[in-house]
C-alpha cells in the first residue's frame, strides 16, 4: 500500500464513469401485466424514455422513439408525465408540452393544440373514456399561471375541459375502481404542499361532471399527500398531523389510523406522482418508509395493525407500485447503485430488472459511510452519513488528516440518499472525506425536525452544516483547515451563506444557488413564488431580513475561492443569481470561476455538462 497525502490519491473512479452506461429511473406505473417506466439518460443530452417490461418474456422494450422526451414543465419539476391505458400511452413531450397519443407503439400524435400550457398527474378515466390531469396555463400568466384538474379528449381535444377550479394548486388526481368518485389535493399560497394540503372528495355523474364536492381533511398546518382508493374502494392517504406523515384510512367520515409510527411514510412532494406505498391486496398494504435516517421496507396488515419489515440486502427502497400481488420499484445498498426490482411475497430477495448503473469498482475502494448525530445550536441535534476516504491501493501519513467536502443537499427539504453513489465515490477514492449533512429542515425526521426551517433560513441550515463540520474536526476524523463546501440550489445557497456568514471553509462550490433571496421572491415561477414566506418572511415586508441573509449583499466578507455552475435555461434560480453574485466577487479580487450551460435547466442531465461539473471541481479544489 502507497503512503500519499490525502486528497492526491489515484482514482478508480473518471469523470468518464459518472455517466457512463447510466440511466436514472423514474415514474414507474402499471399498464396491465406491463411495467412502464421513465429513464432519464445523460448520454441523449438528457432525453426521457418511456420503457416498457414484459414480466413474462423479460424483454425490456423503449416505447418513446428518438425526437420525443417525455416530460413536464408543470411546478417547473415536472413528474408523472404520462399515462397508459390499454397498451396505448398519452405524454407530454419535452419541447413543446403538448399531450401526445402513442397508439400501441406507433408513431406519437398530438392530441392537445400547442398553447403555453403544461400538463402532469394523468390518470385515465375509463368508465367516461378521457385523461384526467392538472393543467397549468401559462396564458395569461406565467409566473402565476393558473392551475386547475381537467379532463381530456383521447382522441383529441383543444386543452381540456375543467372539472376543478378554485384554487392555486392541485395534484393527486385519483378514481374509485368503479369509476364514481374522484380524490385530489388542493391547497393555496403561501403553503407548500409539505406545509399545508386539502383532501377533496367527489362523486362523479354518469357523464363524469362532479357532484357534492367536499373537503374531508387538512389545513395550512397538516400535510396530507398521495390519496389512493383501496382495491374495495376505501380512501386511503398519508398525513402529518400526528408530526408524522403516517398512513390513514377515510372509514365513517373519520380518518382512521393504519400504524401510528415515529417514522415518515412520505417524502416531500416536489414533483407530481410520488408513490411510497399500495395495495397489495384489499387487506395489505406494502410501503417504503425512513426511520432514524433508515429506509425501510415493510407490510402493513390492515386488519391486525401490524407492521412487518421485509428484509433484504438493500438499504434504498422508493417509488413502489403494485399490480396482482408484486410490487415493483427502485432498491439499491451502500455496495451497489439503484436498480429496478420486482418482489412479490413468494421470495425475499427481489428480482432485478435492469441495473441504473454499469458499476465495475473494488469493493475494498467502497467507502460505506456512518451515519452521525452531532450536536448544534439551542442545544439541538443534526445528522450526517460521514464517508471517510478510502483505496486499496493508498493511505494517508499517520500525522495527516483527510481534507473534508461538505455536501449541502437542495429543497431545502431533501435529504441523504442511503445509497451507493459514485459521484461520493469520485472523491473518497481520491483521498477525501464527504460529509452529505441533513441539517435542520430536512426531510425523514417528522414535521417537527422539518419545520426548523420555520423563518430560519439562512441561519438553521448554515449553523448545522457549520457545526458538522467543526464537529468532525474536533473528533480528529478530519483536517480543520482543508475544510470545503459545496451544494446545489437551496444548497447552493446555504453554501454562499457559509462562505458569508461563517470563517470555516477554505472554498466552495455553488450549482444553480441563490445568492439574492429578494430576487428569488420577485422572480421565481409560481410553485415557489411564496415559499419563502414560511422559511424567511412575507416579501416585501421582511425585505431587510432578505437582505440580511443574502450573500450578494455580504460577498464583501467572502474571501475563499468560490466556483458557480450555472444552467442558463433555469427559470427556478435564474442565471443573474450567479452572474451578479460571480462579478461582485470578481471585483473584491476573490478568486472566482463560472462555468455556465446554455441548454441546461434547473439541475444537469448530459453527460458531458454533469462530467465537467466534477473536473471544474477537481481543479479548483
Amino acid at each position: 500500500m502507497i503512503v500519499k497525502s490525502y486528497g492526491s490519491w489515484s482514482s478508480p473512479v473518471s469523470t468518464d464513469m459518472l455517466t457512463q452506461d447510466t440511466v436514472s429511473f423514474d415514474q414507474l406505473q402499471w399498464g396491465g401485466d406491463m411495467l412502464y417506466w421513465i429513464e432519464t439518460r445523460p448520454q441523449e443530452e438528457g432525453r426521457n424514455v418511456i420503457v416498457r417490461f414484459d414480466p413474462r418474456t423479460q424483454e425490456i422494450q423503449d416505447m418513446t422513439p428518438p425526437g420525443f422526451n417525455a416530460r413536464t414543465r408543470a411546478h417547473e419539476y415536472g413528474g408523472r408525465a404520462y399515462v397508459v391505458h390499454n397498451g396505448d400511452i398519452f405524454f407530454c413531450n419535452f419541447p413543446d408540452q403538448r399531450l401526445y397519443r402513442q397508439i400501441q407503439g406507433g408513431k406519437p400524435e398530438p392530441i392537445t393544440i400547442d398553447l403555453p400550457i403544461r400538463y402532469a398527474d394523468m390518470i385515465f378515466d375509463s368508465v367516461h373514456h378521457r385523461i384526467i390531469a392538472i393543467r397549468e396555463d401559462h396564458r395569461l400568466s406565467d409566473i402565476q399561471a393558473m392551475t386547475t384538474i381537467v379532463s381530456i379528449n383521447p382522441e383529441g381535444d383543444d386543452c381540456g375541459t375543467v372539472l376543478v377550479s378554485g384554487h392555486d394548486f392541485y395534484s393527486d388526481p385519483r378514481l374509485s375502481p368503479d369509476g364514481r368518485q374522484l380524490t385530489w389535493l388542493a391547497w393555496n399560497h403561501p403553503q407548500m404542499p409539505w406545509d399545508g394540503t386539502e383532501l377533496w372528495l367527489a362523486d362523479l355523474s354518469p357523464e363524469g361532471h362532479i357532484i357534492q364536492p367536499r373537503r374531508l381533511q387538512g389545513s395550512p398546518n397538516e400535510s396530507i399527500v398521495q390519496p389512493i382508493f383501496s382495491p374495495t374502494g376505501v380512501l386511503t392517504f398519508i398525513s402529518d398531523k400526528s408530526g408524522w406523515w403516517n398512513l390513514y384510512q377515510w372509514v365513517n367520515d373519520t380518518a382512521q389510523p393504519l400504524y401510528p409510527m415515529a417514522a415518515d411514510f412520505a417524502i416531500p412532494s416536489w414533483v407530481f406522482g410520488i408513490t411510497t406505498y399500495g395495495y397489495l391486496t384489499p387487506d395489505q398494504i406494502i410501503a417504503v418508509y425512513t426511520e432514524n435516517g433508515s429506509k425501510h421496507f415493510g407490510l402493513i396488515d390492515i386488519q391486525t395493525h401490524n407492521l412487518t419489515e421485509i428484509k433484504t440486502s438493500y438499504t434504498y427502497f422508493s417509488l413502489p407500485v403494485t399490480h396482482n400481488q408484486r410490487v415493483a420499484m427502485i432498491a439499491g445498498s451502500w455496495q451497489e447503485p439503484a436498480a429496478l426490482v420486482l418482489w412479490d411475497e413468494n421470495h425475499r430477495e427481489p428480482e432485478i430488472i435492469k441495473h441504473s448503473q454499469n458499476m465495475n469498482m473494488n469493493s475494498e475502494d467502497i467507502s460505506v459511510p456512518s451515519f452521525l448525530t452531532f450536536p448544534t445550536s439551542h442545544n439541538q441535534e443534526a445528522y450526517m452519513q460521514f464517508y471517510l476516504p478510502k483505496n486499496h491501493a493508498f493511505e494517508g501519513p499517520s500525522d495527516e488528516k483527510p481534507p473534508l467536502i461538505v455536501v449541502c443537499h437542495g429543497g431545502p427539504t431533501s435529504s441523504g440518499t442511503p445509497l451507493f453513489q459514485l459521484a461520493m465515490q469520485y472523491w473518497t477514492t481520491r483521498g477525501f472525506a464527504v460529509a452529505d449533512i441533513d441539517y435542520g429542515g430536512s426531510s425523514g425526521y417528522g414535521r417537527a425536525y422539518r419545520q426548523r426551517l420555520a423563518g430560519q433560513w439562512g441561519v438553521v441550515d448554515v449553523e448545522d452544516c457549520t457545526q458538522a463540520a467543526l464537529y468532525l474536526a474536533e473528533q480528529g476524523l478530519v483536517d480543520g483547515k482543508r475544510m470545503v463546501i459545496r451544494g446545489g440550489s437551496a444548497g447552493g445557497f446555504t453554501t454562499l451563506a457559509c462562505l458569508a456568514f461563517r470563517d470555516v471553509f477554505r472554498a466552495g462550490a455553488s450549482y444553480y444557488g441563490v445568492s439574492d433571496l429578494g430576487a428569488l421572491a420577485r422572480e421565481t415561477h409560481k410553485f415557489e413564488s411564496r415559499y419563502m414566506d414560511s422559511m424567511v418572511g412575507p416579501w416585501p415586508e421582511a425585505e431587510a431580513i432578505y437582505r440580511a441573509r443574502s450573500p450578494l449583499f455580504h460577498a464583501g466578507q467572502i474571501h475563499t475561492p468560490v466556483i458557480f455552475f450555472q444552467g442558463l435555461d433555469d427559470k427556478i434560480v435564474l442565471p443573474n443569481q450567479a452572474e451578479i453574485m460571480v462579478e461582485k466577487l470578481r471585483k473584491n479580487h476573490v478568486p472566482v470561476a463560472y462555468i455556465a450551460f446554455p441548454e441546461e435547466g434547473h439541475g444537469f442531465s448530459t453527460g458531458p455538462q454533469y462530467q465537467t461539473c466534477y473536473r471544474g471541481r477537481i481543479i479548483f479544489l
